[in-house]
């Protein structure tokens, strides 16, 4: 995965006011921060987290990320957070967290199905049960989706963690073997028929006439 350019201004004055400040001048505030680092207050422009998402396809990306403040200083960071408003999906702020290059991080990786299972020409139902996993990985091995192959799966058949195959120096973090994707039958439902009751003459069954008061 590549690195992705991103610029970012540092913020002089915090507060929602100056929030709603900066949103109505395309910018999106922010903060930086770091294992190792202060949090650094920023801001980016709306329109470059726009084309940096269209082209990445995904929020976690490493960014070759240029914060300026006076002079420019170089940092290579991944988008932890980005907060979007509920109705307007309008960006409100985001949060960049720093990375090392030579360290790896925990990041989470959607899961793609290819083929036909032969499962589901038989009646079967293709469930995808996870639709990311959590690996483990260095800044620019990310994958953009892991892959698996569905087309041998009959019905019943189920692939677990353990068995998603994965390349290069990925490891995949679970601490149970869980289901990933399986195929299921189709459900039929058979009514049972209630038992009849007899409702005259039952045994044991005493009438009025055989049992009177006694006085």
């Amino acid at each position: 995965m590549e690195l992705l350019e991103l610029t970012a201004n540092v913020r002089k004055s915090t507060g929602k006011g100056i929030s709603r400040a900066l949103r109505r001048q395309g910018l999106i505030p922010g903060v930086l921060y770091g294992p190792k680092s202060e949090p650094i207050p920023i801001s980016v422009d709306m329109l470059d987290i726009e084309k940096l998402l269209k082209h990445s396809g995904s929020n976690q990306a490493p960014l070759n990320l240029t914060i300026k403040n006076g002079e420019s200083v170089k940092k290579t960071a991944m988008i932890k957070d980005l907060q979007l408003h509920p109705v307007s999906r309008r960006f409100l702020h985001i949060d960049l967290y720093e990375v090392a290059m030579d360290k790896k991080i925990q990041v989470k990786v959607p899961i793609v199905l290819t083929g036909m299972a032969k499962g589901t020409e038989a009646g079967g139902t293709l469930q995808l049960i996870r639709r990311e996993i959590d690996v483990l990985c260095f800044p620019l091995d990310i994958p953009e989706f892991i892959t698996i192959d569905v087309t041998e799966m009959q019905i019943g058949d189920s692939i677990h963690i353990e068995e998603v195959p994965v390349s290069g120096n990925i490891e995949i973090l679970a601490d149970t073997n869980f289901t990933v994707v399986t195929v299921s039958g189709a459900m039929m439902e058979e009514e049972e028929e209630a038992p009849e009751v007899e409702e005259e003459g039952e045994e044991g069954e005493v009438s009025e006439e055989e049992g009177g008061d006694e006085e």
